[in-house]
């Protein structure tokens, strides 16, 4: 459904009963709400919740930005490399209000918050300035922005780089698929034809560039989170991969000694993607910690 929050139109998902632990689920970089595998937000229903996805401002169903150009990305990770401000045509902190936004349409005073990846960063902006809005949060494959942590390799940072070889779908998911294998989860190999179903009809109901590429600027410009953890005081759940490439475990470890009495989840095998062979360790982990609120 289509909802009007923080000024703009956004796309969200709503299951599982009314009256079910409501809990928001942010995506990351580029993705849409459908990121969120149907089979993953089905066990978190059985599990008492009410699971509301959303699609990110300029990406999916979402309003688009278009009007705001589309960012020179060379240009932008030069001035970060050299220590200057980077402006972005919208930031996380905007991002989290549209959060905010769809928590306020639905009628919730509060919610368990998942974030992965980018999504991660966007809640922790979320749980630093709205702490009553939170009642657990958990941070899946994130990081704090510090230039102290690990980066990305060299082969990584090409995939990121790489664009599909035409416009089309089939060029799209085949342009995902060969990021997947580099980003993805070494002990948890994919389905080829079901990953490229999946991939395919993501693509086909919405596939917008140049939305990413304002969110990659915004990620830039967003810096150093690090003084914003200290002041998370949700019950903290923090998974990681240790075999993910793209955010070093480093950065999930950083988080865990940051965040006041958060909890470590680090998979082993894991990369940066939500392997189907884990959703049941994701989803009773989400559980787990989201038992650890208790109402004031």
């Amino acid at each position: 459904m289509q909802i009007s929050a923080n000024g703009i139109t956004l796309e969200v998902d709503d299951q599982g009963p009314p009256s079910g632990e409501p809990l928001l689920m942010i995506m990351g970089l580029g993705m849409p709400l459908v990121a969120w595998p149907d089979a993953l937000v089905q066990m978190l229903v059985s599990r008492g919740f009410r699971v509301i996805r959303f699609d990110n401002r300029d990406i999916g169903l979402s309003q688009h930005f278009d009007a705001l150009g589309k960012p020179n990305l060379a240009w932008a990770g030069m001035r970060y490399t050299m220590h200057l401000k980077v402006r972005a045509p919208y930031g996380l902190a905007d991002m989290a209000a549209d959060a905010l936004g769809v928590l306020d349409v639905l009628g919730l005073a509060s919610a368990h918050v998942v974030g992965a990846s980018m999504g991660g960063m966007i809640a922790q902006h979320l749980a630093a300035t709205r702490p009553e809005r939170l009642r657990s949060l958990a941070l899946l494959m994130t990081t704090s922005g510090s230039r102290r942590l690990p980066q990305p390799g060299l082969r990584v940072r090409r995939a990121l780089l790489s664009r599909p070889a035409g416009g089309d779908a089939a060029a799209v998911v085949a342009h995902l698929q060969r990021l997947l294998r580099v980003i993805g989860s070494p002990a948890y190999p994919p389905d080829p034809a079901l990953q490229q179903q999946a991939l395919r009809a993501m693509v086909t109901r919405s596939w917008h560039p140049a939305g990413t590429a304002r969110q990659i600027v915004a990620v830039i410009a967003d810096g150093d989170r690090t003084p914003l953890l200290g002041r998370i005081s949700a019950p903290t759940r923090v998974i990681h991969g240790l075999a993910d490439p793209l955010v070093p475990a480093a950065a999930g470890r950083d988080l865990v000694a940051r965040i006041p009495g958060a909890a470590a989840d680090f998979v082993p095998g894991m990369g940066h993607d939500l392997p189907p062979a884990l959703f049941g360790h994701f989803a009773d982990g989400i559980a787990e910690n989201a038992a650890r609120w208790a109402p004031g």
